[in-house]
């Protein structure tokens, strides 16, 4: 890896085999920082040390540590104070022990950090510690001391290279009591459908393709500033509209997305789902209105096939009677004839 300066030089403990160190920080930060000024003149604004007794600004070589007490009383702490503290991994990365990784917390998760090689005597304890890592599908944790305190870390292995990331202790890890919602809410598997439709249709994502477009929208303002022209005018983000609806979102969000990818928009349209055999069963009274429903439609259509038949059954007949009466009729009417000119040839 390129030239990056050690934060921190040490060893590693692991057992009797001491391997030794330094500490590099493995990630850095993009983000654009600005200095506070002066609106009506541009100066930089700047802040001073005074001392509160002496009404002074001090120097560096002037100033100590001091812990304030409840009472608002200051305790000095001395360097020398700190020194005497029983920090046995004050200049080592002390291993204590090994775990699978799914064992650690990602909320307990700090800083990172590479642990290089310091020399070549360090080479081989380096790869062997690696490819035993390696091999046994674990992480390291261990304890180590920086910028004054006792921290706790987690070893594991990042490409040919040992990787180091600071951890909580568990106690400074909140619990999240008071976060979930406190109202009895039941979620449908409709619901819970759509949801995961909504999960397959945006897929899966390169990481590497992920940038900060805040960073790169406000590069642009910067550089038209320091040209002297007009910032570019920015599109406003879209602000999502009150849900009223949570069927209506889901569906609309699973259009949007396959539209989004090129999917034809008639497909966005969830008209069934295959009942998935997972954990998560509708409540019984759900699933027996549902049965009802089915059995009620079912009914309702032999019902209706029913009264069609019958219905053309009843047609039929009138017409076949009204036929035959308009027959009988006729043949009475020429009957009726004949006699009369019988009659009146007598």
């Amino acid at each position: 890896m390129r030239h990056v300066r050690s934060i921190w030089n040490g060893a590693i403990s692991f057992g009797l085999v001491s391997i030794p160190i330094k500490l590099v920080n493995a990630t850095e930060s993009h983000s654009i920082s600005f200095r506070q000024i002066h609106t009506e003149d541009g100066g930089r604004i700047r802040y001073r040390k005074f001392c509160e007794l002496e009404d002074r600004e001090v120097t560096s070589q002037e100033i100590g540590k001091g812990y304030e007490d409840a009472d608002g009383s200051i305790i000095p702490i001395t360097d020398e104070d700190l020194s005497h503290l029983p920090i046995p991994t004050a200049k080592t990365i002390e291993i204590v022990a090994f775990v699978p990784g799914d064992r650690i917390d990602p909320l307990q998760m700090d800083a990172a950090y590479y642990l290089a090689a310091s020399g070549a005597p360090a080479a081989k304890p380096y790869t062997l510690l690696r490819e035993a890592l390696k091999r046994s599908n674990k992480v390291a944790i261990a304890k180590f001391a920086l910028r004054g305190r006792e921290r706790l870390g987690m070893l594991r292995v990042v490409g040919d290279a040992i990787a180091m990331h600071g951890l909580l202790w568990p106690d400074e890890v909140r619990a999240p009591e008071g976060v979930a919602p406190d109202t009895s809410v039941t979620v449908r598997d409709k619901e819970l459908d759509l949801a995961d439709a909504l999960m397959d249709t945006l897929g899966e994502v390169d990481l590497e393709d992920l940038h900060d477009e805040y960073r790169e929208a406000l590069e642009e303002v910067i550089a038209a500033k320091a040209a002297g022209e007009t910032p570019p005018e920015l599109p406003e983000p879209e602000r999502g509209g009150k849900v009223l609806d949570l069927m209506a979102a889901l569906e609309n969000s699973v259009r949007a997305a396959r539209e989004s990818r090129g999917e034809p928009a008639e497909e966005a349209e969830i008209k069934s789902l295959p009942q998935r055999k997972s954990s998560r069963a509708a409540p019984k009274e759900t699933g027996g209105k549902k049965s009802t429903a089915k059995k009620t439609a079912a009914k309702k259509t032999a019902s209706s096939a029913r009264k069609s038949t019958s219905t053309k059954k009843t047609a039929a007949k009138s017409t076949t009677a009204k036929s035959t009466a308009k027959k009988s009729t006729e043949k009475k009417t020429a009957a009726a004839k004949k006699t009369a000119s019988r009659k009146r040839s007598a």
